[in-house]
This record gives C-alpha cells, sequence and structure tokens, in this order.
C-alpha cells in the first residue's frame, strides 16, 4: 500500500513545480498558504469529484449530464476540465521533453557541475534552441500516442507506481546531502520560517491553483479516476492517504533542492529551470553522482509519462464515449492538435520569446489560465453542484458506500463543501485576479 501512495504522490509536480513556485513566491510564507489551500479547498474538491465519478462510472462530461438534474447544463464544469486538461498538457508536454532530454545531458555528464554557470547553460541552450524544443516535445508526444494506440497505458501506469518509490529513494540521498552542504541552515530557512510580508492575494492564488494542478483536480481526471474505482473502495481515506503523501513527497522536494540552491548561489526564483540547474550541483558532488543522476531523470522521465498518460485520458475518453469515436482517431486528434497548440509553449524561450498576453509568455500563460481560472472555477461548481443540487442525503449514500462504512466526518465535511470551499475559492480568485 505505502509503495502504490507514493507511485501516486511522486511526479513532476512535486520535484519540479512545487520547488520552483514556492522560490519564486518567498518560500515558507507561500508553503504555509499551500497547505492550508489543499486541507480546505484541495482536499473537499478531491472527494468530490472522485465520487461523483464512482458514481457515474463514465467519462467526465457524460458524467455530470448522467447525475445532473434533467436540462441543467452542469456538465460545463467537465467542459472547463477539458480545457484545462488540454491546456496542461500543452505546457507539460514540454517540461516532459525537457525531463527526456536531460537523460541523454545527464549521460553525457555535460551538466555534473556545481557551477551555476555551467547548468544554467546546459539549460539554456536546449530552451533557447527552437528545433531542439520542438523534436523534443513532438518526440514525447509521439510517445504518448504510441503507447495509448498500442493499448499499454495501463501497463506503464504499473510500472510507474512500481518505480517511483526509487525516484523517493534518490530525494532522499539528495536532501541528505543537501543537508550536509555549507550553507545549508540558509535553505532550511527560507523554507520553514515564514515571512509573511511577501504572501499577497497573487501568492494566495498561485497556492491554491498549485494544489489543483498537484491533486489533479479540477480538469475531469479525478472524475475519470473515480469511474474506475471498486463500489467497496473507502474515498476519503483513500483521499487523504494521497493528499499527506504529497504533501511529505513535496516537503522532501523542497528540502532536497532549496538547501542546495543557497549552498550553490543559486537564485531561489530562478523560475521553471530550478529544478534542473539545481539537482545536477547536488549529484556533482556526491559518489557515483553521474550514474544516479542518469537514473533521476530517467524515473522522472516515467513518472511525466504516467502522469500526461493520465492527463489525455480526459480528452480522449469524452471524445471516444461521447461522441462515439474510436480511441485511436480520438487519441490522433488530441495528439496532433496537442502538437500544434503546444508548440507555442515548446517556442516561448525562443521564437515566441517576445509574443506575449498580458505579460505571459504562451507557456505561462497556458499554466496560469489552467491552474488559476480554469480549475478554481471547476472546483467552485464541483462543489456547489455536490452541496446544492446533490445534497447530504445522495452524499452520504455514496461516501458510505450505500450504509456499509461509518463517516462521522461527513456532516462537517458537507459543510466545508457547500460553503467554504466555494466561498474560499471564489475570494481568493478574484483577489488574485486583482478584480476586487
Amino acid at each position: 500500500m505505502l509503495a502504490a501512495t507514493l507511485g501516486s504522490a511522486v511526479g513532476l509536480g512535486n520535484i519540479w513545480k512545487f520547488p520552483y513556485l514556492t522560490g519564486e513566491n518567498g518560500g515558507a510564507g507561500f508553503l504555509l498558504v499551500y497547505v492550508v489551500a489543499t486541507l480546505l479547498v484541495g482536499l473537499p474538491v478531491m472527494i468530490s469529484e472522485i465520487m461523483l465519478g464512482r458514481e457515474a462510472r463514465t467519462d467526465a462530461v457524460s458524467g455530470l449530464i448522467k447525475l445532473a438534474p434533467k436540462g441543467q447544463p452542469w456538465w460545463l464544469i467537465a467542459a472547463m476540465g477539458v480545457s484545462a486538461a488540454f491546456l496542461i498538457m500543452s505546457f507539460y508536454s514540454e517540461v516532459a521533453a525537457w525531463v527526456f532530454a536531460y537523460i541523454f545531458k545527464a549521460a553525457s555528464g555535460e551538466i555534473l557541475s556545481t557551477d551555476p554557470a555551467v547548468t544554467g547553460a546546459a539549460f539554456n541552450s536546449l530552451i533557447t534552441e527552437p528545433l531542439q524544443s520542438l523534436l523534443w516535445q513532438w518526440l514525447v508526444l509521439a510517445l504518448m500516442g504510441g503507447i495509448l494506440l498500442m493499448g499499454v497505458s495501463r501497463g506503464i501506469e504499473a510500472v510507474t507506481k512500481r518505480l517511483m518509490p526509487l525516484l523517493f529513494i534518490l530525494l532522499l540521498v539528495i536532501g541528505v546531502r543537501s543537508l550536509t552542504l555549507p550553507g545549508a541552515s540558509e535553505g532550511l530557512h527560507f523554507l520553514f520560517s515564514p515571512d509573511f510580508s511577501k504572501v499577497t492575494a497573487g501568492v494566495v492564488l498561485t497556492a491554491m491553483g498549485l494544489a489543483f494542478f498537484k491533486l489533479s483536480i479540477g480538469m475531469g481526471c479525478m472524475m475519470t479516476y473515480g469511474s474506475y474505482f471498486r463500489d467497496d473502495q473507502h474515498i476519503p481515506l483513500t483521499t487523504v492517504r494521497v493528499m499527506c503523501a504529497d504533501l511529505f513527497v513535496s516537503m522532501l522536494a523542497g528540502i532536497a533542492i532549496f538547501p542546495a540552491v543557497f549552498a550553490f548561489g543559486f537564485e531561489p526564483s530562478a523560475g521553471p529551470s530550478l529544478l534542473f540547474i539545481t539537482i545536477p550541483a547536488v549529484f556533482a558532488s556526491i559518489p557515483f553522482g553521474h550514474l544516479f543522476m542518469v537514473l533521476f531523470f530517467v524515473l522522472s522521465a516515467i513518472a511525466a509519462t504516467g502522469a500526461m498518460l493520465s492527463i489525455l485520458e480526459v480528452p480522449v475518453s469524452v471524445l471516444s464515449e461521447r461522441f462515439h469515436m474510436s480511441r485511436t482517431r480520438a487519441t490522433l486528434i488530441n495528439l496532433l492538435v496537442l502538437g500544434a497548440v503546444g508548440s507555442t509553449c515548446a517556442l516561448s524561450s525562443s521564437t515566441l520569446a517576445d509574443v506575449q498576453v498580458g505579460g505571459k509568455t504562451f507557456f505561462d500563460l497556458f499554466d496560469f489560465v489552467s491552474s488559476n481560472v480554469l480549475m478554481p472555477l471547476g472546483g467552485i461548481f464541483l462543489c456547489l453542484f455536490v452541496g446544492w443540487v446533490w445534497g447530504f442525503e445522495r452524499m452520504t449514500t455514496a461516501l458510505t458506500n450505500g450504509g456499509k462504512l461509518a463517516q462521522p466526518i461527513l456532516r462537517p465535511l458537507f459543510f466545508i463543501i457547500r460553503y467554504v470551499s466555494p466561498l474560499l475559492i471564489l475570494v481568493v480568485m478574484l483577489k488574485g485576479l486583482g478584480l476586487f
């Protein structure tokens, strides 16, 4: 059970996105807000989404059409989720491309250095070369398509769950080494001593968006996942276990990265490149670092593959089940459109670097709109649907598995879903977006 939980929790959201957003948003204050957002927003929405998925037993759009009162357009929640999933795939496929490219960079030894100039230059050479960026992204998308068309995605997901504990162990090794570096205490201070003057409305919105992204909620993914849940599965217990494992791995990633950031003179606000310029420096300072670094990026690539297959399943399942397409055709359509739209993210640091919307490149724009707008909006309406349309009795029947399980937490959970979570999401969104 521990291995399966770690398999679902260890991924690029933990080791790539969590550290760089924590670094960009002031460290410990952001971390504290993120934990609160996970508890008050992420967990209730996750429980709701999985519960609805298990009840519907179909794709997200068809599921909400099936569960909602006739004629009411609650399916639009899932439509927003599918849109969010597509935008995430557009930029996430580029991040996965960086990870795959770094397997070869690690094998060659060119990034095995504690010098920020060396590791930074290696990453910049990857993202600023248009052809290289596009080719790696298209290779990743082709790999995803091949896996889905061969029908072996379930096997890949099983392998991912078995191998992710190895990535967890490597994170432990990196963390231990980081803590022994000169100046490591400064990194721990940055990560665990809050400076609340840095916590703005935008920081709170970013923390909430990260909770949605890392728990894969608000984009139809958990509804699709929930449709495969057994009738006797304990949904609240499962979600709490995943949430705790996710938080633990994220903390471990922070401990692995931030002491090294300050020890080697990197910038904590380096952004999406933080993982790729910091991790090689840690491996360069340990025995057999070259070998471990290659293994780290191989395992990270496997984690990225499993995550992408799960996200891609959302639009593919809608096309195949709702519009009665073959899975082959649905997969090919999604990959072709992703190849076109995602290329704008691949070129965001080179050819299209000066093409910005609201001061954001396409990469940053797709990330912001999906994580900070579409997924939170989906979370609001999911809570409203469960709290005001479904109601307490129906939720009780679903979460107690037809009365077979005792759930003393149901009344406070229902109160949070009905009132607290949607109001909190709305206030944070409006304030974070500068709308009041």
